[in-house]
């Protein structure tokens, strides 16, 4: 049964990731048809019967193609010259702890208002792991290319190397050039003799 179910072709109702288009003649994997296509109303087993809504499945397909094509254009027009700015945790050197992925940058078109993509449409071949501009280029449906600036940034404001200062310890008296430096004993000595300078008088 499962071997007959998988070389029956099936005629999609929908467009179908990695498989096809509405009204195309696919195969799949018997588990996958029988799981997911069939019931969620995807695909049909291809027969006499459904063979003949192929011509009109295709029909639909190809206005709705044109009518992504325009939209997908209308975006790309959109999108050109747009800068955008996301940031990103980091510390006060600058030094980012996260990166921006393809989905932080389907998250920030849909959080602006400008996009509702899906990651296969962000064009990022590793993620942005470093403050800076970058072109973020983007295939949006029916293939159309659109690209825009992404700014980004740390959260954390980046402190000012200050110079080293010299720290001078002010109870030390400048020793004039040739003077002896007194040891604590003679210190000691010249402040008794002061101490009897003044009970003298």
């Amino acid at each position: 049964m499962g071997k007959k179910q998988a070389d029956n072709q099936l005629l999609l109702l929908e467009d179908v990731r990695n498989l096809g288009r509405k009204g195309d003649l696919a195969k799949a994997k018997p588990g996958f048809v029988r799981n997911f296509l069939l019931p969620q109303k995807k695909a049909v087993l291809a027969d006499k019967r459904t063979i003949r809504l192929q011509a009109r499945l295709q029909e639909e397909r190809a206005k709705q193609a044109a009518k992504d094509k325009k939209e997908s254009e209308a975006l790309a027009q959109t999108l050109k010259g747009k800068v955008l700015l996301t940031k990103v945790k980091s510390d006060s050197s600058g030094h980012l702890y996260g990166s921006v992925s393809a989905l932080e940058v389907v998250k920030l078109l849909s959080a602006e208002g400008l996009a509702t993509l899906e990651r296969k449409n962000v064009v990022l071949p590793k993620p942005i792991k470093q403050v800076g501009d970058f072109e973020i280029n983007l295939l949006l449906p029916e293939n159309v290319p659109a690209s825009f600036t992404l700014k980004v940034r740390g959260d954390q404001v980046i402190e000012e190397v200050k110079p080293n200062l010299e720290i001078v310890d002010e109870s030390e008296e400048a020793v004039e050039e040739g003077e002896a430096i007194p040891t604590p004993d003679q210190e000691q000595a010249e402040i008794r003799d002061e101490i009897e300078e003044r009970s003298k008088d």
